[in-house]
Order: structure tokens, then C-alpha cells, then sequence
């Protein structure tokens, strides 16, 4: 199993679950954290850490979130691994907890 990031990290893209992360799975967008799941090992240390609370055990991923699981494999193939804690984007408080943020996302 993997874990996912979901829509509320869309426009937050707080990192403070990147330095938690033993085997550097996450890839940075724009916008937007993913999981790289052939790279992620389950060991649930970032679900806690992520202050706008988007990220979530495979399984457990929201209803109507479901194809954040593709999206995460999609966008870590493309994108650069990050690794270290950034600061989150400008607006981020503005923007946790807002629904309906696939149309923002940057690619």
C-alpha cells in the first residue's frame, strides 16, 4: 500500500511531511505535492505531519478523491523529487480547506 496526497494540498503545498519521509517519495509541483508509490514503503510518517491534512493511506482516500491515487503516479514520473522542507505558498491559509481545487492545479 501507498500513501496518496489529495485535493487540499492543491494551492497549500505545505512540505512539512517531505523531511519526515525516510526514502524521498514526494515530488513537487508548482502547486502541488505527490507520492511516488513504487518509492513510498508505508511507514506513515508523513500523514500526520501535513498541517492541511491531504494525504492518506491508499485505502483510506476520501470518496470522490479516488483518482488522486493515479494522479500522485502520474505527476512523480514528471516531476522533480523534493526533499527538503519549503515554505508553504503564500496563500496557503486562504486556500485550506477549499473544495473543488483540481482545476487549480499546476502541471
Amino acid at each position: 500500500m501507498t500513501y496518496v496526497v489529495t485535493e487540499n494540498c492543491i494551492k497549500c503545498k505545505y512540505t512539512d511531511c517531505v523531511e519526515v519521509c525516510p526514502v524521498d517519495c514526494f515530488h513537487e509541483g508548482p502547486n502541488f505535492l505527490v507520492i511516488d508509490p513504487d518509492e513510498c514503503i508505508d511507514c506513515t510518517l508523513c500523514e500526520p505531519e501535513c498541517p492541511a491534512e491531504a494525504i492518506f493511506a491508499e485505502d483510506d482516500v476520501p470518496t470522490g478523491m479516488e483518482s488522486y491515487t493515479e494522479l500522485n503516479a502520474d505527476l512523480s514520473r514528471e516531476w522533480p523529487v523534493i526533499t527538503e522542507k519549503k515554505d508553504p505558498l503564500p496563500d496557503a491559509e486562504e486556500w485550506d480547506g477549499v473544495a473543488d481545487k483540481l482545476q487549480y492545479l499546476e502541471r
